[in-house]
């Protein structure tokens, strides 16, 4: 879509965000993507919560704003603002720290019985230190449920306000897994009770009794996308959608899918200090030193001539953990390989996969642990990396372990499609392995086509070098996003006058 090329001002609002604070994906996007279009030449700013964990002296924050009231319920409650920033150079981006004791001074992010409040809170504090600042923002860019009423208040609560007139918003849905549920006092606190409940006439009657945070982003934003391009049709679909598909269905032609991309600069194997021999494409011949160290590290014999496979992730069963576990006596008996796990989740696979490393001392290993030096050692020094998901939105796992030299084996959904191509030995193409089936057998099909691949050297030289040349920084997909804000500005829709307007009726409690 064509656009003015007009600089924006964009306010990007997550409620975490690297190197601050993470628990997954959204951290790195919210960590990544707002430098690569501050390095296009527009003011993005991004909005978080200080927590707890948040060292002030560590990250350089600043005071900012001393007090800013924020409407909550019938009452206000004060904020303070402080300001550090991601990046450096041109891309240098200012992050504002919403501070609150009561919310926000704790070392957790999420499972709290308040969180809605919370977060509301938050939000609702990051478009008024926008007003305090006299910073109006021509876009302002939501991800997760977390932040899904903002594209609701603009069309409503400050629907006449003319600081806010002219700006438009984007939602972005990173997992449809968590609607963020809660029940009708939420609308009190975040002064939505006078239009009650919206009632979507196909949605599950469950729905349209409570307040769903997520479908009130997807409902209300000027813009909707989702991590890459095959989740988006994925999520039209009711395998993939949530049961808020019928609702997407009906906004599909505000419907985006835009790939995520990854922080080439963080995960780059030339330069990084936590891995055995630094390399790159042009110098594999050093990367072998990494696998030895790693193997050492994880007391497994060295052994340059047996496939190293790695799995990276949450322990739960959306992950394919179940299908890790049901093959992985079979593919370490009879397929020559050793393996090595990272991760936490749950006990059920904590349990099966220590037993599993008692099992087999010398082929098994794992660290129940999230540690980004030890997540950089094992992408630096496996060959096989396997990310079986029963669903991916995106996934970007995958992508730091193509740029590190790690070959995948995916299913093949979500971004895991968009990114790995499955290997051909007739015409020699493909940069991973992958399968479709959620089953255990296609899963160990494709890990002993991986390992058999692995054991011709050439062949597999071949395939390091396509994953690690392959283009996964944020350039492209910031250029795509910035597109969806200019599209957001020319299609936005003015203020909430009827909820007929929407597809939607409003009922009471």
């Amino acid at each position: 879509m064509a656009n003015d090329d007009r600089p924006l001002k964009i306010l990007y609002l997550a409620v975490e965000v690297v190197p601050f604070a993470k628990t997954g994906g959204l951290a790195d996007v919210a960590g990544a993507l707002p430098k690569a279009i501050r390095a296009l030449g527009h003011d993005v700013r991004v909005a978080m919560p200080r927590y707890g964990r948040v060292d002030v002296e560590k990250f350089g924050l600043k005071p900012l704003l001393a007090s800013v009231s924020v409407p909550m319920d019938e009452r206000s409650e004060q904020a303070a603002i402080l300001q550090g920033s991601i990046g450096s150079g041109p891309a240098e981006t200012p992050v504002y720290f919403v501070e609150h004791a009561r919310y926000f001074d704790r070392q957790g992010i999420y499972m709290y019985p308040d969180d809605a409040e919370r977060f509301i809170f938050f939000s609702r504090a990051a478009l008024e230190t926008c007003r305090a600042l006299d910073w109006q923002p021509d876009v302002i860019h939501c991800n997760e449920w977390h932040t899904a009423l903002v594209p609701n208040w603009l069309k409503t609560v400050y629907r006449d306000d003319p600081f806010f007139a002219h700006t438009a918003t984007v939602y972005t849905a990173h997992s449809l897994e968590y609607h963020g549920l809660f029940g009708y006092r939420v609308l009190e606190i975040a002064g939505l009770a006078e239009l009650g409940f919206i009632a979507h006439p196909d949605l599950a009657p469950d729905l349209n009794e409570v307040v769903d945070m997520m479908a009130r982003g997807l409902l209300f934003a000027d813009i909707i996308n989702t991590v890459s391009e095959t989740y988006a049709r994925e999520i039209l679909t009711p395998e993939f959608g949530q049961r808020l598909d019928p609702l997407l269905r009906d906004r599909r032609d505000r419907l985006f899918g835009i790939l995520n991309g990854i922080d080439t600069e963080l995960y780059n194997p030339a330069t990084d200090p936590h891995i055995a021999a630094q390399f790159d494409v042009n110098s594999l011949n050093r990367r072998p030193a990494n696998k030895a160290a790693l193997q050492e590290e994880a007391h497994l014999p060295v052994r340059p001539d047996v496939p190293l496979i790695a799995y990276i992730g949450r322990l739960i069963d959306q992950k394919g953990l179940d299908l890790i576990t049901t093959i992985a006596d079979p593919l370490l008996q009879h397929a020559g390989c050793q393996l090595v796990v990272m991760g936490t989740g749950e006990r059920k696979y904590h349990e099966m996969l220590n037993a599993l490393a008692a099992r087999y001392p010398e082929q098994a290993a794992v660290f129940l642990t999230f540690n980004r030096p030890l997540e950089q050692r094992i992408y630096a020094s496996s060959d096989i990396f396997c990310m079986p998901s029963q669903f991916e939105p995106c996934g970007l796992n995958q992508m730091v372990a193509m740029r590190y030299g790690c070959v995948p084996v995916v299913r093949a959904v979500g971004g895991l499609a968009d990114t790995v191509t499955d290997y051909d030995p007739v015409t020699n193409e493909g940069n991973g392995f992958s399968f479709r089936a959620y089953d255990a057998m296609a899963l160990y099909t494709a890990l002993v086509r991986a390992a058999e691949t692995y054991r011709h050297r050439d062949v597999w030289r071949q395939l390091l070098r396509r994953c690690m040349t392959a283009d996964f920084s944020w350039d492209r997909s910031a250029a795509r996003y910035l597109d969806l804000y200019y599209r957001a500005l020319a299609t936005r829709r003015p203020g909430l006058r009827s909820l007929n307007d929407y597809g939607v009726v409003k009922h009471k409690a």
